[in-house]
């Protein structure tokens, strides 16, 4: 489960509004034969994934991985599983899904293709997708609910707040020594992930002396996706039109001295310093920090003290990436 928790947290802030999921299948021998994740809204959800990858493991059948769509990953597992999947246990992050919707149900599938045991970390609390625990248990397979329930409820809490409300995460960057202005910070893999991020988000978030000095575009063209709108949070409403982030097709952007606006969105990424650090405290449900392996700049934050729960950590090729709430 802990495998199936890592490989899902790669895809927090991705998957909106579809929730993180990550599932894991060890094989008779004790075998690891396949950790995925659900990736993007709209594509196959974890545990598909996982099942094409150990399919193919077990039967070198090149022909499942040409496929993508997950109603057809489905279809050909089920015509050509041969009962490759008997004895093998599959690990999931959150109860399968029993509803057919843009994919197929998770439940069903896993139901008909005679594995020998199911651990669920989270239950479902979406009525429409919940209840595939049942199914599975129908088919005559045991199940085992709430593995690592707390870390697993942590990766799944994002899902649940949008829903209900909405979930509010800030985002910065921020080298050894704790600064955070003085140039790109990020490496590439990290300002490409918040790209992305900012494609599937409803409402960024910036203050208005940021907008003033960085000029900056704030879009998602590092993965050539859709740019949120924005909200500037200033005193005032004089900007230079000319600023980038201004003259970008299809979004709207708001200037105000206030959060109100946010009870308009879904899914809301806050980038600032320690200014917006401190307004947006109260609201924040997570927290996204980018911590570079370089030392420079002059500015961190100062005069504050607060204590985070690390939630997940994840390495890429300059940056130390950390999931936190604060503690």
């Amino acid at each position: 489960m802990n495998l199936a928790l890592q490989e899902a947290w790669k895809y927090q802030g991705l998957t909106y509004p579809n929730p993180a999921v990550g599932c894991a299948i060890v094989g008779k021998s004790g075998e690891i034969l396949a950790v995925e994740a659900h990736k993007r809204a709209g594509e196959p959800h974890a545990e598909v994934e996982a099942l094409k990858t150990a399919y193919f493991k077990l039967t070198n059948d090149g022909k499942i991985l040409e496929l993508t769509i997950s109603a057809q990953i489905h279809t050909y597992l089920l015509e050509n599983h041969n009962d490759c999947f008997n004895g093998i246990t599959v690990f999931t992050t959150l109860e399968p899904c029993s509803h057919i919707g843009k994919t197929p149900s998770c439940a069903t599938l896993l139901s008909k293709l005679k594995i020998k045991k199911l651990f669920v970390g989270s239950l479902d609390s979406n009525e429409a997708a919940s209840g595939g625990n049942k199914i599975v248990e129908d088919a005559d397979i045991e199940v085992e609910n709430c593995v690592l329930a707390k870390e697993c409820d942590a990766l799944l809490n994002p899902f649940k707040l949008w829903q209900s409300k909405r979930f509010v995460f800030f985002k910065w960057a921020q080298r050894l020594n704790g600064t955070v202005e003085g140039g790109t910070i990020s490496s590439n893999s990290s300002r490409t992930l918040v790209h992305a991020m900012r494609a599937v988000c409803d409402l960024l978030v910036i203050g208005g002396n940021t907008v003033r000095v960085d000029r900056p575009t704030l879009d998602a063209r590092l993965v050539d996706g859709r740019a949120p709108d924005i909200l500037i949070i200033s005193k005032s409403t004089e900007f230079d039109k000319s600023i980038p982030l201004f003259n970008v097709n299809g979004r709207k952007v708001i200037i105000s001295d206030n959060f109100s606006i946010l009870e308009n969105y879904k899914n809301i990424m806050i980038e600032g310093g320690q200014s917006m650090f401190e307004l947006s405290k109260d609201f924040v449900d997570y927290y996204l920090c980018f911590l570079s392996a370089q030392i420079g700049g002059n500015m961190n934050f100062t005069g504050i003290e607060d204590k985070f729960d690390i939630l997940n950590i994840q390495k890429d090729e300059q940056d130390i990436i950390m999931w936190m709430r604060r503690g």
